[in-house]
């Protein structure tokens, strides 16, 4: 019934002229029901109040694995939206399923909402996650895999742990996959607004792509060139 509801209300707001670009976007990777990013919230908004979702106890997993394999991706979009909406359903028994997650549909859209807000959401509160999953992530030949443990601990600040973070980073600098350099870069500017130096000096020690030297060094440039204005 869920599945059904959300169907209707999202098919009901199908529009062609929009979704054109928006799969262009995305490379052709995927189709679109022409959904933007604010009618998709309002119509999730109205999926809630229609139906009794956000009132289950637990993970409704088989409703959100039906949608997620539903083929336009504003369908996966909605997955990740609903979980956000009640981040404490995910329990460490989950983790394996986000991981299919990871690794299905897979691009930088939904990976790095997983890895950012979800996957390290889960980690932070259950940290011994972090040690039975990023030792087999760390150097999977899933690139996905690899970018969400660069990513998962993007919005730690003070918490994050700097040494499993620059030594991840480590082992995937040789890489030369575009994702995984730009996620490197993110990770380190991310991390440089809590502690620059560390960052600076780690960049500077490190032989990093050109591409992730230059993403992990923009809050530090523009800090300094304020400073210099």
């Amino acid at each position: 019934m869920y599945v059904e509801a959300l169907q209707k209300l999202f098919e009901s707001q199908r529009n062609e002229d929009n979704a054109i670009p928006m799969v262009a976007y995305m490379k052709n990777h995927f189709p679109f029901l022409g959904i933007k990013t604010p009618e998709r919230k309002r119509l999730l908004k109205q999926f809630y109040l229609e139906t009794n979702l956000l009132s289950e106890e637990r993970l409704p997993q088989d409703f959100l694995q039906e949608v997620w394999s539903l083929p336009e991706r504003e369908y996966q979009y909605a997955v990740l939206g609903i979980i956000m909406r009640r981040p404490r359903w995910l329990l460490p028994e989950h983790t394996p399923w986000l991981t299919e997650l990871i690794t299905t549909k897979s691009w930088w859209d939904t990976v790095d909402t997983l890895a950012s807000n979800i996957v390290g959401e889960l980690f932070f509160w259950e940290p011994q996650l972090i040690d039975t999953y990023i030792p087999r992530w760390k150097s999977h030949d899933n690139l996905w895999l690899r970018r969400t443990v660069i990513l998962f601990q993007l919005k730690y600040k003070q918490k994050t742990d700097v040494d499993l973070l620059f030594h991840l980073i480590h082992i995937n600098k040789e890489d030369e996959d575009f994702f995984i350099r730009k996620a490197i870069g993110w990770a380190l500017r991310e991390y440089s607004k809590t502690d620059p130096t560390a960052v600076e000096e780690f960049i500077h020690k490190e032989k990093l792509s050109t591409l992730s030297v230059r993403e992990g060094m923009k809050h530090i440039d523009r800090e300094r060139n304020k400073e210099h204005s």
